[in-house]
């Protein structure tokens, strides 16, 4: 193998189209994306068709982009990285075909990569003096997980959503509210306005201190039920001190088990992903109860934090050089779990 390792990177999971160029696992080339969030406002949420047409439109030009940017053609590239899962299953063909195109037709090595570790690979590229083992936090949008990771594509799951993820709450209650889609930032924004401890929401208690999963079906239904009541009674809701409290709880529960999954795992340093990553009150926090704790806590730029191709090519880098290639008869795997591989 060459010094160097030049990945050209396809993310299309869900709705972002991106690539990018990424060298090493590390150093970030190129990162092109081409959101489609104005598109799906007007619907509250994303529309897989709609979706996965509009990566179909502009998949060619965003791969482009990536090489121009970077300077580089497809001579350049040492192998092509591409989410294969999980993900909406029409998205993700989108992408992986398209790469799988570009595989067969320039020779060269595809490797398939888990959508959720490439988030948790995103640090890898925004701390570049990171390595294993360390603690991970993932919080996105379909995804609640704390994570031991052992080596490089090596993971121990500690703790797991039992119901909603993080983001998918964020995007329920917010919708309730009013506040439109994505719901995270907008509840993120509008909690600085209110006061976090006005309405005492539950938290799922599972009665074990060793337990590290998460739940957030009882909060949301809690919310849901508060709002309810106070629209059947005529009464003034005051949406800023909704959106803190509900916050304060996911936050809250999300805090405290990454601190004893650190303590478990006897580790000092723990790594936050996905696009909850990017929310203000779970990045003060932690930081507070890092240091009271002394564990070092790290985030990736807001860039990288929601779906990019950047943490793909890094993620798929580590799959490359322990020789994990794929078969160009892989297939899109739309509820591909953190550790599992099927390529």
């Amino acid at each position: 193998m060459k010094k160097d390792v030049v990945i050209l990177a396809i993310e299309s999971s869900c709705d972002e189209t991106a690539a990018a160029v990424v060298v090493n696992g590390r150093e970030v080339l190129s990162n092109i994306i081409s959101s489609q969030i104005d598109i799906h406002k007007k619907f509250g949420g994303v529309v897989p068709e709609v979706a996965s047409r509009k990566h179909i439109e502009v998949i060619g030009a965003v791969v482009q982009g990536a090489l121009d940017e970077a300077k580089l053609s497809f001579d350049d590239i040492d192998a092509i990285g591409v989410t294969y899962g999980p993900g909406l299953v029409g998205a993700l063909l989108v992408g992986l075909q398209y790469a799988k195109g570009l595989a067969y037709a320039l020779n060269k090595p595809l490797i398939g990569v888990n959508h959720i570790e490439g988030h948790v690979s995103a640090n890898f590229i925004q701390h570049k003096e990171l390595e294993p083992p360390f603690v991970c936090l993932i919080v996105s949008g379909g995804n609640s997980n704390i994570v031991y990771m052992k080596d490089y594509g090596e993971f121990e799951i500690l703790g797991q959503t039992r119901d909603d993820a993080a983001g998918e709450a964020y995007d329920k209650i917010a919708r309730a509210l009013g506040l439109g889609y994505p719901g995270g930032p907008k509840i993120d924004k509008l909690a600085k306005e209110g006061n976090p401890d006005a309405i005492k929401f539950p938290r799922a208690n599972f009665h074990d201190n060793d337990i590290l999963d998460f739940s957030f079906s009882g909060l949301k239904s809690a919310v849901l039920n508060y709002l309810n009541g106070k629209a059947m009674k005529n009464e003034e809701i005051n949406k800023a001190d909704v959106a803190a409290s509900f916050q304060k709880a996911v936050i809250d529960f999300l805090v405290d088990n990454s601190i004893k999954a650190c303590k478990l795992k006897k580790v000092d340093k723990i790594a936050i992903a996905g696009g909850v990553a990017a929310n203000s009150s779970l990045r003060d926090n932690l930081f507070k109860e890092g240091e009271k704790n002394g564990i070092k806590v790290l985030f990736p730029e807001l860039i990288l934090c929601t779906d990019n191709a950047a943490m793909i090519g890094s993620a798929a880098y580590y799959e490359f050089v322990k020789g994990r290639v794929a078969s160009l008869d892989i297939n899109a795997v739309p509820n591909l779990k953190l550790g599992e591989r099927r390529i």
